[in-house]
């Protein structure tokens, strides 16, 4: 079943997804790829007459993060008056989720509150095992080396431990309750859910508190010493304690100042609080051991609808790292480039993606035709990139680490580009095959890197070598793929040229340089093609346009992307800061518009994000709400790359640019 979380929260072992109504969605431990231990977890209430589960659509939510933190607040209003007040915080050292549940109502209630959960440990549902140490205050379902358990302040009265099943409902924790008691059953095996309860008496305008523990541990010792270390410890102090781990870790980023901004006070706050929400995001979507990073938390697991998106792709993780650089963190590309290392294959190149620990993940990419060839690329171009940032020692360390493998990458890109153009593999969108522009670009500027960092290594020969064949794969690419209307063709298609409009030729520029601005044919091809770009990829929704794929995509009703729109705005932004400054500024006024069109774009980036600010893959085309993959590590990267530019902007000529 598809579940698309509203907030995500955790540590360096332990990723939570929750719905916008503080339900449960994902509990990933030990890794964000593996495994997911939950099926459904969540609060109820039973008012005396029925159950009132607090993800039915009689609640209304408002859900937000506490400020610079991965802390949340989920508020809950019924129609009948009752109020739930529910703070989720991970501990920042132990997989354990803390959640107070404050329960307010209008008028008398006399009842029962609820914890229901189906642990599907081990991320199956069958042979789990499941118990109830009501001494130790303790519910737990356990499979193999996975053991999942809730602890309860104040202690549970009631219990039942039952069989997921409608073939013996009369066990199954989920109808158990709906008589407002439990038959106490304290263990069972197989497919098993479980819940607590507790006596809620409420006077009107009175209120009750339930702290519940939900952890993860290796073997049931260390679960049951987790649980009762954590509950000696005030919440307030554990919530401070959380509270500074993520202040103090958002303290190393690269300041912000926006000066000419100041005039448009909600931008800059927008854009100061995009900027870190997105390095938040980032953090619980890096796995801190091997330092690769899933795409998004996994929501798509059975790949009902797509190939799923809980694995580490080479593409967007190089630019993942480097945003994450930029922003004043260079140890995710310390840990990542030597991940890259230890997972590149015998030919030099990379896989389509990879589970976190560098096993090679789920695939259609299995033979040389299927593959895509920009992983590789990009990850060569993004070893050069974060070479020529270091300093010193640093830099001569980092070359000796990556050569060897920035040798076999870039002799598997030769092989593979001998005609000037790359053989037919599958595209970056891993939907079609055959040649494209934005796969012959990131060749270009793969190569054109392994070109820098051969000269630096003293090895000229290659140098020269693998330059001239780069520059031959651009002029290739421009010569067979460059249309008079403007723009790059996608590329070919079953031996056709195909001239689909596609976002991803902005590669081409940005982020692979293939074109200059510095020349001044090559400035108006880039020109051209932003004009083109907007004007035959545009939707217009939630007040501006947002940037589709390509023409006809059909993919998830064919919404527009963060990322092709991010893109977009990214590519203005640097040509504004690329365009040459003159004594009579010519330039002038189109710098200024380039970087108010950018504005635009990336406020309706913005706007398309989750109520708690997670940018997703896409924005609906119908609603303007957060579609598919939420969050999306590249979108956060690119709303990295884009603030940052435009903070550039700013800094260079304060005072001079309007909102738009």
């Amino acid at each position: 079943m598809i579940k698309q979380p509203n907030v995500i929260l955790g540590n360096a072992k332990l990723l939570v997804t929750m719905g916008r109504k503080g339900e449960l969605f994902g509990f990933f431990y030990p890794r964000r790829d593996h495994a997911q231990h939950v099926e459904e977890s969540l609060a109820c209430i039973h008012n005396g007459e029925k159950l009132l589960w607090t993800n039915s659509s009689e609640w209304h939510s408002i859900q937000n993060y506490i400020e610079d933190t991965n802390i949340v607040s989920t508020k809950l209003y019924h129609d009948s008056g009752i109020r739930i007040s529910i703070l989720d915080l991970v501990h920042p050292e132990v997989p354990v989720l803390i959640r107070r549940f404050k329960i307010q109502s209008q008028q008398k209630i006399s009842g029962k509150f609820f914890y229901y959960s189906n642990f599907n440990v081990g991320e199956t549902s069958k042979k789990n095992s499941g118990f109830c140490d009501a001494e130790a205050r303790l519910i737990a379902q356990y499979w193999q080396e996975y053991y999942i358990g809730l602890y309860a302040i104040p202690e549970f009265t009631e219990w039942q431990v039952g069989k997921a099943m409608d073939t013996i409902w009369w066990t199954n924790s989920r109808y158990d309750m709906e008589d407002g008691k439990l038959q106490k059953n304290k263990e069972d095996i197989g497919n098993i859910n479980n819940a607590a309860g507790w006596d809620l008496e409420l006077e009107a305008d009175g209120a009750h508190e339930f702290v519940i523990l939900i952890g993860a541990a290796s073997s049931r010792n260390l679960l049951y010493k987790r649980m009762q270390e954590l509950s000696k410890l005030p919440l307030e102090q554990t919530f401070e304690k959380t509270r500074e781990h993520w202040v103090m870790w958002l303290s190393k980023k690269q300041v912000l100042k926006m000066p000419g901004l100041e005039g448009h006070n909600n931008l800059r706050q927008d854009l100061f609080n995009a900027y870190n929400r997105a390095l938040l995001m980032l953090y619980l979507l890096n796995d801190h051991e091997h330092g690769s990073f899933v795409a998004a938390p996994e929501f798509d697991s059975n790949f009902e609808k797509c190939g799923g998106y809980g694995f580490c792709w080479n593409r967007d993780t190089s630019e993942v790292v480097l945003a994450l650089k930029h922003s004043g963190y260079p140890e995710y590309c310390d840990r990542f480039f030597k991940w890259c290392i230890r997972t590149q294959l015998p030919d030099g190149s990379w896989f389509q993606r990879y589970w976190l620990n560098g096993d090679t993940a789920p695939s259609w990419g299995n033979f040389d035709y299927s593959t895509q060839i920009d992983e590789t690329s990009s990850t060569l171009y993004a070893m050069d990139v974060y070479y020529r940032i270091l300093e010193g020692l640093k830099k001569v360390e980092f070359l000796e680490e990556v050569w060897v493998s920035v040798l076999r990458a870039a002799e598997y890109l030769m092989k593979r580009t001998r005609s000037g153009l790359h053989e037919s593999c599958m595209d970056l969108w891993e939907t079609y095959y055959g040649i494209f522009t934005y796969t012959n670009s990131s060749i270009y500027a793969g190569l054109m890197g392994a070109s820098h960092l051969a000269e630096e290594n003293g090895e000229s020969g290659m140098a020269r070598r693998w330059k001239k064949r780069a520059e031959f794969i651009k002029q290739a690419t421009i010569d067979r793929f460059w249309l008079q209307e403007g723009y790059f063709a996608k590329g070919v298609i079953n031996e056709r040229l195909d001239k689909t409009m596609d976002a991803s030729t902005l590669g081409a520029y940005i982020p692979f340089g293939m074109l200059s601005p510095k020349d001044p044919v090559e400035r108006d091809m880039i020109f051209f093609l932003i004009e083109n770009i907007q004007k035959k990829l545009s939707l217009p929704i939630n007040g501006h346009y947002g940037i589709r794929r390509y023409e006809n995509d059909s993919y998830i009703n064919g919404n527009p992307w963060i990322v092709t729109t991010l893109w977009l705005s990214e590519a203005m932004f640097a040509l504004a800061l690329d365009l040459p400054y003159q004594e009579e500024d010519s330039f002038a006024e189109t710098r200024q518009k380039l970087t108010v069109e950018g504005i635009k774009f990336l406020k309706w980036s913005l706007a398309g994000a989750t109520s708690a600010g997670l940018l997703p893959e896409q924005v609906d085309k119908s609603s303007g709400g957060p579609a598919w993959a939420i969050p999306l590590g590249w979108s956060c990267s690119l709303m990295l790359d884009n603030i940052l530019l435009l903070d550039k902007i700013c800094r260079r000529k304060a005072g001079n640019i309007e909102e738009g």
